[in-house]
């Protein structure tokens, strides 16, 4: 789960770059989200959805698996026990007798980054920026070595091409060649306004993985992006201080396609550049926001190179699925990450990252999930189990399937995600990560509040938690998803209890090898979850509803698009 940043020291290092895990108002919403009920039954219902759940996590978090960490003799035994699995349930293969999709994956090792270099500029800027003091930059394309000479550096706002929004800050500039310097997060969140975007929620526009996508898409040669705590959600010791190594897909191209070198400046930094022209960032910032932004040329000539190591990596997914009875070529499809860190050498005691709660909670649910679906009524429409790969190395294994489906994304009716199960016992709030997205949400509304609970939106948005686990990768594809957990409002000890168990694990566990299993997890919670999950797939597996994300999401486009496969 990429929802926090701490990096230890691991077989594979995380890049600090994933952990971090895109004018006016667009048309009003066709159908409103189904509105959340605040109100909770005190009768308790629903918490013994399959009694091997626990068996399922408590294995997966077993040394012998060595942390689950791609590409190592863990994969290997984790593969393995899910295919066992699979085949045990009775799940269709996909490649004869192998539940295998096979995910080429390639580590890039920067060996060198020099200083950037700047010139042209007034006395007031520096010669050169210090890696990590004052910027971190990498590259994504797949070579030993990259070079940006003398490209002019120009302030792009937000780097937003929203034409939902009626927002394109690139207009009538042409970045060929130049590097692009713009602010993180959305104007929603810059000022607040519910009518701006999404307002303090943050749009897959303010993602810093969508801003680097559409620098290259403009042809700039360096994007960087400024650096602010709130906006980003971290501090700069999480941009800088962490691995530099980078995780990616082998493609054809080599990522040729993508701008040579993407980064980080400081806020710092930023102010520097800024007064080189006799601005500074509120004014600019002022001017991003205006709805007549122009790109603002900074005067300055940046320059850097960067050296690596390149090493190629093969892992695999895990797919089975439950052929439909008359609509065999509709999918719906459930996923779970199955990798974690591995194991942390420098570590004489302690020395493996089990990932317990994330995500052998999530992957064991899939199993058991799997496993009760397969003791049902044949469904009409096909169900779908996808464990993927490479979630900690930047949503890596999910992003391969949605680039190469196993089945037809645009027949795929939804995906629904578990990323971290609910191991605190039976909540009476359901947490809807990005509720006011899909229509998906009034069918888990509907059974939620059956079971007597609430659903709720996630507390802080503009963190973009929506784009930070592996339903984003069939987001960007259009696909429906829901990504929903058990909230914080326990049933016997309150809202505060439930909070601080949260706060607890995110202190002294996440990404840490103190993430084990607990023989004291109250998995009741977990259950009511999963009748949840089966309910909504259940419905979706036995209609002929096709769940669309609402007017003026940025993903709607995209579904509609491929709207004739589904007549």
């Amino acid at each position: 789960m990429l929802h926090n940043l701490k990096q230890p020291a691991m077989l594979l290092a995380l890049s600090a770059a994933m952990a971090l895990t895109a004018c006016g108002k667009p048309a009003q919403q066709s159908v409103e989200p189904a509105p959340a009920s605040t109100t909770a039954s005190t009768e308790l219902v629903d918490t013994e959805f399959n009694p091997k759940l626990a068996e399922y996590i408590k294995t997966l978090s077993e040394d012998r698996f060595q942390g689950r960490a791609p590409a190592t003799k863990g994969e290997e035994l984790t593969v393995a026990y899910l295919e066992e699995n699979f085949k045990r349930i009775g799940l269709k293969a996909i490649d004869g007798d192998s539940y295998k999709q096979p995910v080429s994956l390639v580590q890039i090792d920067p060996k060198q980054v020099s200083a950037m270099k700047l010139s042209g500029g007034g006395e007031q800027l520096p010669a050169e920026l210090v890696y990590r003091d004052e910027m971190f930059a990498w590259t994504t394309q797949v070579t030993e070595a990259v070079e940006v000479t003398e490209s002019e550096m120009v302030f792009v706002g937000y780097g937003i091409v929203a034409p939902e929004y009626n927002w394109n800050d690139y207009e009538g500039l042409d970045v060929k060649g130049k590097t692009v310097v713009m602010f993180v997060n959305d104007p929603g969140f810059a000022t607040q306004d519910p009518k701006l975007f999404n307002g303090n929620a943050m749009t897959y526009y303010g993602r810093w993985t969508y801003k680097f996508e559409e620098a290259a898409r403009q042809g700039a040669a360096m994007a960087l992006i400024i650096h602010e705590t709130d906006a980003a959600s971290y501090g700069w010791g999480v941009v800088a201080h962490g691995s530099p190594v980078k995780f990616d897909l082998i493609k054809e191209n080599k990522n040729m396609d993508r701008a040579k070198v993407e980064g980080w400046v400081t806020t710092e930094t930023a102010q520097k550049l800024f007064a080189n022209i006799g601005s500074d960032i509120e004014t600019l910032r002022k001017q991003a926001l205006s709805g007549e932004f122009k790109p603002v040329p900074l005067n300055v000539k940046a320059s850097i190179s960067i050296q690596n190591n390149l090493r190629e990596l093969e892992s695999s997914n895990v797919v089975g699925y439950i052929e439909g009875s008359k609509y065999p070529d509709e999918y719906v499809l459930y996923m779970a990450h199955w990798d974690h860190l591995g194991v942390d050498f420098s570590n004489p005691n302690n020395k493996v990252f089990n990932g317990a709660q994330d995500n052998a909670s999530g992957t064991g649910a899939v199993i058991a999930l799997a496993e009760y679906f397969a003791q049902q009524p044949q469904p009409e429409r096909s169900v779908v189990f996808v464990l993927v790969t490479a979630e900690e190395r930047g949503l890596l294994g999910s992003a391969w399937y949605a680039e190469n489906p196993v089945f037809p994304l645009e027949k795929t009716v939804a995906a629904i995600n578990m990323d971290v199960m609910n191991v605190y016992g039976p909540m009476k709030d359901m947490v809807v990560v990005g509720l006011g997205n899909t229509d998906l949400e009034e069918i888990l509304v509907k059974y939620t509040e059956q079971q007597g609970r609430y659903a709720v939106k996630e507390p802080n948005p503009e963190a973009g938690i929506a784009y930070r686990s592996d339903h984003f990768s069939l987001s960007k594809k259009g696909v429906p998803i829901l990504y929903a957990k058990g909230g914080n409002d326990h049933y016997q000890h309150g809202a505060e209890w439930g909070a601080k168990q949260r706060a607890e694990y995110n202190a002294c566990c996440y990404h840490k090898v103190e993430d084990e299993w607990n023989d004291n997890w109250d998995l009741r919670g977990a259950q009511q979850d999963l009748f949840l999950y089966f309910r909504v797939g259940n419905d979706l597996a036995n209609s002929r509803q096709w769940p669309n994300w609402y007017q003026g999401n940025e993903f709607r486009a995209i579904r509609d698009a491929s709207a004739n496969a589904r007549q």
